[in-house]
């Protein structure tokens, strides 16, 4: 296993949206594996493969006890809408803003073996689960925003000092830089993971 580089807003990778996984194999679990141990080095709750550098449709998460790895993930989501929380995200470092989610999601797609799989959550773990999957869609969480937080994200990313944080975050990413969902939001999981509630991260 080895912990990969993150890749930072600007990239290209980050706005394709990634392709159906095809061959499960050696290669595939290899990935896997990489994406588990570089997103527990940084203390992430999620990570997309764009956002190492694979544009496939694979993303792995960990918030309490609750753990995994989805292969073509297929989204489903509710429609009450969850209390804004700051969201922030590895591929955008030193930002994090109130993002508009739903409060119930739920993904079903395939284990690194090719077999079926299914994550149900509310709260965080709902949050995680849609973050990842835009992430998959080339579409990151300031795409979401709105009115005054928009402007403001845009603003900081186009500044020249927004530069040298991300330069110093890559410099830096094995010291424990993480990604956040939520404030101690109540979260549950179905699907064969147990339960969470105010998971912090």
């Amino acid at each position: 296993m080895a912990v990969l580089s993150i890749r930072i807003i600007g990239d290209p990778v980050l706005r394709t949206p990634a392709a159906e996984v095809t061959q499960f194999g050696p290669e595939l679990a290899r990935l896997v594996a990489d994406m588990v141990e570089t997103m527990d080095d940084v203390h992430g709750a999620g990570l997309a493969s764009p956002q190492v550098g694979v544009s496939l449709r694979v993303f792995t998460f960990r918030i309490g006890d609750a753990s995994g790895h989805v292969v073509n993930p297929v989204l489903e989501v509710g429609t009450e809408p969850e209390p804004e929380e700051p969201e922030g995200c590895l591929s955008i470092p030193g930002l994090g803003y109130p993002v508009p989610r739903v409060s119930w999601a739920r993904v079903t797609g395939l284990d690194l073996n090719g077999e079926p799989v299914e994550f149900e959550g509310t709260g965080m773990l709902a949050r995680c689960f849609q973050h990842e999957t835009d992430h998959l869609n080339g579409s990151l969480y300031i795409d979401r925003l709105v009115g005054e937080h928009r402007k403001d994200a845009m603003r900081a990313i186009r500044s020249s000092s927004y530069s040298s944080v991300a330069d110093q975050t890559t410099r830096e990413r094995s010291e424990s830089i993480g990604s956040s969902f939520g404030l101690g939001t109540a979260s549950t999981v179905q699907g064969g993971q147990p339960s969470t509630h105010g998971t912090r991260r």
